[in-house]
């Protein structure tokens, strides 16, 4: 028996029509015709979805015939290195957004010109851009759980990368304003670091709440 009928058997035994079953899973109607008429398969998520939903095992869903088997688990891996693939883009796509920002607001501070408004530059920089940056991508990485434990290293790194933001941009204030050599100012590492801890512990909460609705 091929994995759509198994599905099909499955659901009717559960007493769930078409449009039942596609409300819990979150898919449409048309999806689940598709799984059980073979016209798709459905993802590993999905079908661990169907196994809780209609009170069956794994092993009794995925039992269809050697050829239907082996098509399918080249389906799976096929979708899992899709998935992969995906998932290291984004997770490159925000290092570099975030880093692309962090260095442009630098940049874009030496093209000012007056003290005074480098010095307001700087403050909108230090207290608006990088703080909502630093917040977002944490919160992308709570609620994906990118790098995995890893990613508790983030907000060291933000903070960081807050407190020398600090030192790139007033250094020209200091040194136009005052003609004195301006350091790293490592009191907005705790505040860089803070953000960031805020942003990560309330996308894990979002992560967690999303897995208790499912």
């Amino acid at each position: 028996m091929e994995i759509g009928a198994i599905i099909k058997k499955a659901r009717n035994e559960a007493s769930l029509t078409q449009e039942q079953a596609a409300e819990s899973l979150g898919v449409s109607r048309q999806t689940i015709s598709n799984w059980e008429n073979g016209k798709s398969y459905p993802d590993i998520i999905s079908v661990i979805k169907m196994s809780d939903l209609y009170s069956v095992s794994l092993d009794y869903l995925l039992k269809e015939e050697t050829s239907m088997k082996q098509t399918y688990k080249e389906y799976l891996e096929e979708s899992t290195n899709t998935v992969r693939s995906n998932d290291r883009k984004s997770k490159l796509t925000l290092t570099l957004v975030t880093l692309g920002i962090w260095v442009l607001s630098v940049v874009a501070f030496w093209l000012v010109q007056s003290g005074t408004v480098a010095s307001g530059y700087s403050l909108a920089v230090m207290w608006g851009v990088l703080p909502v940056t630093f917040f977002a991508a944490s919160f992308v990485m709570g609620v994906r759980d990118y790098f995995g434990k890893f990613k508790w290293l983030a907000p060291i790194c933000f903070g960081l990368m807050h407190a020398l933001g600090g030192y790139v941009t007033m250094v020209t204030v200091g040194n136009e304003m005052y003609k004195q050599v301006i350091w790293p100012d490592f009191t907005k590492f705790p505040i860089g670091m803070a953000v960031a801890i805020a942003g990560m512990a309330i996308g894990i909460a979002v992560k967690n709440k999303n897995r208790e609705n499912v």
